[in-house]
């Protein structure tokens, strides 16, 4: 059986990849059967992506994969990017060594995924260490918030990861972002953190144009 998480990342990768297109039926039976499953752990996973976006969930139609609206997730990664300066900003200000340390451990897990070579480990890994961005702003509105919408877009930035020298230029660019925090330089932390965001933002359009059924946005 598998993990409930890897189950629904299963489901979301063949949506995010266009083997499940928009409109398609999900239909619990079939899935619980395709993936060796009961129907508990498949209804879960589609609430889980209903809540993503993925997955619209219909009165008497039940799931249905949703077809993505590029405006609304160019406006999301706009407000993530903003959101994440606003994060790396207060966090250059208001670290605490505790702080410091999870950050620091964080983007070593982070170092040790991407020599692995592994994108799945670091795209987990690079979930921490954003996490521990947020929470050292210690502003816990800011935090929830982000937390909040980086679930949101975790689908995309996990299909962004496996880009080639993806994952070594997002570790070069947490490298530069851990710097600026932890010399204290707000304004810095803020812009690369931000760069960070947008340049993801700019690499989803081949997501959304693989869901959409090859039509450009």
């Amino acid at each position: 059986m598998k993990h409930p998480s890897r189950l629904r990342e299963a489901i979301e990768d063949e949506i995010v990849t266009g083997q499940l297109t928009p409109g398609t039926r999900l239909e619990e039976t079939t899935l619980a059967t395709k993936f060796g499953v009961s129907r508990t752990p498949i209804r879960e996973a589609l609430l889980h992506l209903a809540a993503t976006g993925l997955v619209e969930i219909r009165p008497r139609r039940g799931a249905i994969v949703s077809a993505p609206n590029p405006r609304r997730l160019v406006e999301m990664f706009e407000t993530m990017a903003e959101l994440e300066a606003a994060c790396g900003r207060l966090a250059a200000r208001r670290h605490t060594a505790e702080d410091e340390a999870a950050i620091t451990a964080a983007h070593a897990a982070c170092e040790k995924a991407a020599q692995s070579g592994d994108s799945e480990a670091y795209y987990f890994e690079n979930a921490t260490f954003h996490a521990a961005i947020y929470r050292a702003s210690h502003n816990m509105f800011l935090t929830d918030q982000s937390l909040v919408l980086h679930r949101r877009l975790s689908p995309y930035r996990r299909m962004q990861l496996r880009a080639r020298n993806r994952v070594t230029q997002s570790l070069t660019e947490h490298a530069a972002a851990v710097q600026a925090i932890l010399a204290g330089d707000g304004e810095l932390a803020a812009k690369v953190l931000r760069d960070h965001i947008v340049i993801q933002g700019e690499r989803f359009s081949d997501v959304v144009i693989s869901m959409a059924g090859g039509e450009a946005a």
